[in-house]
């Protein structure tokens, strides 16, 4: 059974395009809701979903963020509104999206080629992921995160994100893991792994499982097991889980 994922913020739209699925496309299973961007690639990394229908503008991180980011591990649908300067690039690249409010018979051709696409190698993806590229900084693309505020007691600091190594998730916090010239520290923060992934910049922060991002500069090396694979950073000792969503990121390297 297929599985799908949809996000957008506002509740009518999400709603409608839910139903217009239901009746167009009924063995579709729908693991998903998301009110932002950044629910959004959580959820993706959780459930794994075959398709994504992501509304183009949304808060946290966008449509077009969150589908760079899912590459070609699954089949992206954009869902935009009439006028949006994207539509006519989504139009002219050949890109899988549909207009809101929703026209079933537009759904019906959308969801008879994602179908199509879905039994087929993805050969048009690098094409574009380089649309994607040249989309991102024209949908909205804030200033990455420079500093976070720590605490330890009652302390309280502005660390650097550039004394980071690693960021992970706990059961409660985000742990904030710091390695340097000064020496290593710890922090808690109680900032969700998934919202500081939409702050960093991605340039030097490298997602590499749903709850760890690390500094990619740090990177030592990676060991391979069946099925695993172990990533080392310098200067620390602890071997971080690459999840096999992002091992593609250290195959050739």
């Amino acid at each position: 059974m297929p599985t799908a994922l949809i996000a957008d913020d506002e509740e009518a739209p999400r709603a409608q395009l839910v139903a217009a699925l239901g009746s167009a496309w009924p063995a579709l299973q729908v693991v998903a809701e998301c009110v932002n961007g950044v629910d959004a690639w959580d959820a993706y990394l959780e459930h794994e979903p075959a398709v994504c229908f992501l509304d183009v503008r949304m808060p946290g991180l966008t449509g077009i963020e969150v589908a760079q980011r899912i590459g070609p591990h699954a089949r992206v649908v954009f869902v935009t509104a009439r006028g949006d300067h994207a539509l006519a690039a989504f139009e002219a690249g050949d890109v899988d999206h549909v207009v809101k409010p929703i026209d079933p018979r537009r759904l019906a051709l959308t969801i008879e080629r994602v179908q199509t696409h879905l039994a087929a190698p993805d050969r048009a993806a690098d094409d574009r992921q380089h649309l994607l590229a040249q989309l991102v900084g024209q949908v909205r693309k804030p200033a990455p995160l420079d500093a976070i505020q720590a605490g330890s007691g009652k302390e309280t600091q502005w660390v650097p994100v550039e004394r980071v190594a690693y960021f992970e998730a706990d059961s409660r916090y985000t742990r904030v893991v710091c390695s340097g010239p000064d020496g290593d520290a710890e922090w808690a923060i109680r900032t969700p792994l998934k919202e500081l992934s939409a702050e960093l910049d991605p340039a030097v922060f490298w997602q590499i499982h749903r709850s760890v991002i690390v500094q990619h500069r740090l990177v030592a090396g990676v060991e391979r097991g069946p099925g695993s694979m172990l990533l080392s950073l310098r200067g620390r000792s602890e071997k971080l889980p690459v999840a096999r969503h992002f091992q593609s990121l250290f195959r050739d390297r």
